[in-house]
């Protein structure tokens, strides 16, 4: 009966209408509550797709409506590429062959498959002594280093194989695991063709800069596409995409500047680039102007192509206030959503600026009107 109490297999008093489960269980872990926010972050992340796309939209739509942005600055446009680095070590061979043990080691504990050894205290000491010899230039002692990691490597992919053979759920959960740490163990430091820089970030693409400071860089290329006059409230970002797979510049102009097209609304009538993005596939060639070019660029498109490096100002911007510089996100969606994400902060942080200075112009101007009445 209700308001009457019981005694539990425990001898404690309990009340009949709560389960005998639930007076003794436990707090959740902090860790288990980490992972299901990090899980539940993905799937709002694969949820949104290209509904980001709206919220980049509607920043546009408010600075459009504060008059912070102009439909005029919306027709010239400025194009150029980027790379959105990853939040990856530096791959070496020795990092990659000991990130890969590791992670099988990882998985297999996870699904209660007992090794026959794990190596992972061999393993750190190999990957440790590997990175000491090759700074002191002892290659001999450092590619032994790296044979001891490949053979503990493949020891333990055998090993796997064996212990997952017959049982169909777990090979098809071991399945890409597995193929990635034989990628990572047979592939060599100067090979041609796909390599993998990251066991736990297999979509992270090497791409060279030919900067003195970093020749390459490990992440996914990003189109941005701004306004070419600086608006009255700054140079707004128009559109912002990830580009896997590292493709040429020149390919990607046309699709580039459809999108942007289809996210204003409104018709690019002139689009500003530089050297790389030369034999480009964009719908109207004779509206794209690259850097550099002496035909036909005279009077205000000089002026304007001249303006094309101000998108640089914009990109270092977006890296340093906002989280274009380093992609914390997992996988490709990711990516996509950390690129789109950080644009909607730059135009909004415009937009906040915009707004201040205004009101700082009115109570100018408040002030300025009370001063002769306080007098």
């Amino acid at each position: 009966m209700p308001g009457t109490t019981i005694h539990g297999p425990s001898g404690r008093p309990r009340a009949t209408g709560a389960p005998a489960s639930t007076a003794s269980r436990a707090p959740p872990s902090p860790g288990i509550t980490v992972l299901a926010i990090r899980v539940a972050r993905s799937h709002w992340r694969k949820r949104l797709g290209e509904k980001l796309e709206l919220l980049l939209a509607e920043s546009l739509r408010v600075a459009h409506e504060a008059g912070a942005l102009r439909t005029k600055d919306l027709k010239r446009v400025t194009v150029d590429t980027t790379v959105q680095p990853k939040a990856v070590t530096f791959p070496t061979d020795a990092k990659l062959l000991h990130a890969a043990i590791q992670g099988l080691n990882r998985l297999a504990r996870r699904h209660a498959i007992r090794l026959r050894q794990s190596y992972l205290r061999i393993a750190k000491g190999a990957a440790m002594m590997g990175g000491r010899y090759a700074h002191a230039k002892q290659f001999n002692r450092h590619h032994r280093q790296l044979r001891l990691l490949r053979i503990r490597l493949g020891r333990i992919i055998r090993d796997i194989r064996r212990k997952i053979a017959g049982k169909a759920d777990l090979e098809a959960l071991f399945e890409w695991p597995l193929t990635r740490a034989n990628q990572i163990r047979s592939q060599q430091q100067r090979q041609r063709g796909w390599k993998l820089y990251s066991f736990h970030a297999p979509e992270v693409d090497c791409i060279g800069k030919g900067n003195a400071s970093a020749h390459y860089e490990f992440g996914v290329k990003a189109s941005i596409a701004t306004t070419n006059a600086r608006a009255p409230g700054g140079q707004f970002v128009l559109h912002a995409k990830t580009l896997p797979g590292n493709p040429y510049d020149g390919h990607t102009l046309g699709v580039v500047i459809e999108d942007t097209e289809r996210l204003t609304g409104c018709e690019i009538e002139r689009a500003y680039v530089d050297k790389g993005y030369r034999g480009h596939r964009a719908a109207n060639p004779r509206r794209v102007f690259i850097s550099g070019q002496k035909r036909g660029v005279f009077g205000v498109i000089k002026r304007e192509l001249r303006r094309r490096c101000a998108i640089e100002a914009v990109i270092g911007h977006m890296k340093t206030d906002g989280h274009l510089g380093r992609c914390h996100l997992k996988g490709r969606e990711g990516d996509a959503a950390n690129v789109i994400l950080t644009t909607v902060g730059h135009n909004l942080r415009l937009v906040l600026a915009w707004l201040r200075a205004l009101c700082r112009l009115i109570v100018l101007a408040l002030l300025q009107a009370l001063a002769p009445l306080s007098t």
